[in-house]
């Protein structure tokens, strides 16, 4: 028999598989891992403290930023604390699109999770099919914001505009000809909410696409099975929020437990494993999918029936219209007052929690009168998962780490904040 040494590797933060700038040092008897500390802090960007540095509107872009994958969640959180500590009132038809783009964030995020982790685990055509569908929510960023991913489109008091009628179109090219243009054009011809009707249409089909690719193949079973088993007990101990929770079989999510915006008028299920292993917790995430795509057909049906403002009527806080801005001297000086001073909210504090693709993320607010936060604390539940990594990966073998990893879902943008 060969004798084993034990031994110490790094595992990251150059690996492929590190999902970003983790650290993994790995203690390891041959193959089977017996330690693992995972050091983070190589991504540090100290978005909490930049936040605390400036007005409340000029922070909305960081939270973009924080998990670059689920970005006008990340946004929800905040705009959700500052309007609990000014007490502002959200129109409802801007309820229903926070919902709508919530949903849309939360399929963006399953995707990419989705083509990382098959590709972790050595699948490479679930990438490209993923991307596919990504590029069409990505398009429905861009329609109402500009911006294909840092949005910066939710405001205190509701968003910053309402759905635009039409949709950009793509046009001929060397690469493209009218034919094939016209196709590409076909679910393009009216408004937003016509060119999502269409999306979700047609993503179940997408979805049963990758099961097909999958969930029944004899090597990702072999990968996933009883990999990273998490117990219930387990899961709440350590702080376990999401798909990681509920993949341990404990249905919890903040959408049906704790309502906000227009969720409590939502009709969906919440999806839970019964192992608590990496299959299970890859399961929850595809019927999370599904979910959100019933959901956002709700959202759909009711906008297009309940037209109406999509932000307060308070000019103090909400900015004015770019129309009136540009017409009437007072909106002006509103606007300019607005955005470079800002606004100031009572003495007080708040917590605001969504339930965030990866988990519970919860904004906690300290304001001291001041125009910018007195203290901004940033709950992410990657972090909280990353913190089970040796609790998950003891006694499994050095190809698991990736699977294990990847199962987090993790984004070191909200871990390194």
């Amino acid at each position: 028999m060969p004798e084993l040494k034990e031994y110490t590797i790094n595992f990251g933060p150059q690996h492929p598989s590190a999902h970003g700038v983790l650290r993994l040092l790995l203690d390891l008897n041959g193959e089977v891992i017996t330690g693992v500390d995972p050091h983070i802090g190589l991504l540090h960007r100290a978005t909490e403290k930049l936040v605390e540095h400036k007005p409340y509107m000029q922070s909305i872009g960081y939270m973009d930023r924080l998990d670059y994958v689920s970005m006008m969640v990340n946004e929800h959180a905040y705009v959700r604390a500052i309007e609990q500590l000014i007490d502002i009132e959200v129109p409802e038809r801007a309820q229903y699109i926070r919902v709508l783009f919530d949903e849309i964030t939360r399929i963006l995020n399953h995707l990419l999770w989705l083509g990382a982790h098959a590709i972790d685990l050595g699948a490479m055509t679930v990438l490209l099919y993923c991307f596919r569908e990504r590029e069409d929510l990505v398009d429905c960023y861009e329609a109402v914001s500009g911006a294909r991913m840092h949005a910066t489109y939710y405001r205190p008091g509701g968003v910053y505009r309402d759905l635009p009628d039409s949709m950009p179109q793509y046009k001929s090219s060397v690469w493209n000809n009218e034919k094939r243009t016209k196709q590409r054009n076909a679910a393009r011809e009216g408004s937003l909410l016509d060119f999502i009707w269409d999306f979700t249409e047609r993503f179940p089909a997408c979805v049963d696409e990758y099961e097909g690719l999958l969930t029944h193949n004899r090597i990702w079973k072999q990968r996933t099975v009883d990999i990273g088993i998490v117990s219930p007990e387990d899961a709440i101990s350590y702080g376990f929020t999401g798909p990681m929770l509920r993949g341990s079989g404990i249905e919890w999510d903040l959408r049906k437990k704790q309502p906000y915006a227009a969720y409590h008028n939502m009709d969906f299920a919440i999806p839970v494993g019964v192992n608590g292993d990496c299959y299970d917790r890859y399961l929850v995430r595809m019927a999370e999918m599904r979910e959100s795509n019933k959901i956002i057909r709700q959202a759909v049906e009711w906008l297009r029936k309940n037209p109406g403002p999509v932000i307060a009527d308070d000019k103090k806080i909400c900015a004015p219209t770019r129309f009136d801005m540009k017409s009437d001297m007072e909106s002006m000086i509103h606007h300019f007052k607005l955005f470079t001073e800002g606004f100031s909210l009572p003495v007080g504090e708040a917590y605001a929690a969504v339930e965030h693709p990866k988990g519970e993320l919860g904004v906690y607010l300290v304001s001291d009168g001041a125009n910018k936060p007195y203290r901004m604390k940033i709950r992410a539940s990657g972090f909280a998962h990353l913190a089970a990594m040796e609790m998950m990966t003891k006694g499994h073998m050095l190809a698991d780490v990736p699977a294990i990893i990847s199962t987090l879902d993790v984004v070191f943008g909200e871990i390194d904040r």
